[in-house]
């Protein structure tokens, strides 16, 4: 997975560099919120590390810019810090972060979190494939589905989904189909 660091200080960006590389990850390191902020723009990162307490833009500017900016993908944004406590880690989710853990971090804990970013990451993908263009017939309005068969979009979406359906007819097919019928 890519992921993206943005931590002040030289020793602790390497240390979870180097951890990162290990578990197998992709990792670009930075030493400030704006540096991470230009990469982030500039590329389709879906995991960002940032320290709280940096020069420039600190960890909580850095989330608030990603939430701020509406982008096709999702970032998942793990703040790492000395800071503990309760309040620091509800102003973090506050900010959007969406995973708070204290320094020194724990290698095993850090590879267990990025698993669950991973998940979520995921989720999100298929939720946007949802959400995406669907084939639909002009006239029956049957769905193709990736086998390349026309179901009826109450199945279809049902099954990719939790959603349930009750029928009803619009004014407009009331007035063009039902009314007709009523005063023939």
């Amino acid at each position: 997975m890519k992921i993206l660091i943005a931590e002040d200080d030289a020793v602790s960006r390497r240390r979870l560099e180097m951890t990162l590389k290990k578990q197998g990850h992709d990792v670009r390191s930075v030493p400030d919120g704006l540096e991470a902020w230009e990469i982030w723009k500039q590329e389709e990162i879906p995991v960002v590390i940032s320290d709280w307490i940096m020069p420039g833009a600190d960890g909580l500017a850095l989330c608030r810019m990603i939430r701020g900016t509406h982008r096709g993908h999702y970032t998942y944004v793990v703040m790492l810090t000395s800071l503990e406590g309760k309040t620091n880690y509800l102003e973090a989710m506050e900010a959007g972060a969406d995973d708070f853990l204290t320094k020194p971090f724990d290698e095993e804990q850090l590879a267990a979190r990025l698993k669950v970013a991973e998940r979520i990451l995921g989720l999100r993908q298929h939720v946007n494939r949802l959400e995406g263009l669907l084939p639909i017939c002009s006239y029956c309005k049957k769905i193709r589905d990736e086998e390349n068969t026309w179901k009826q979009m109450e199945s279809y979406i049902s099954r990719r989904s939790e959603a349930r359906f009750s029928h009803s007819i619009c004014p407009d097919c009331f007035e063009k189909v039902v009314r007709p019928q009523l005063e023939a």
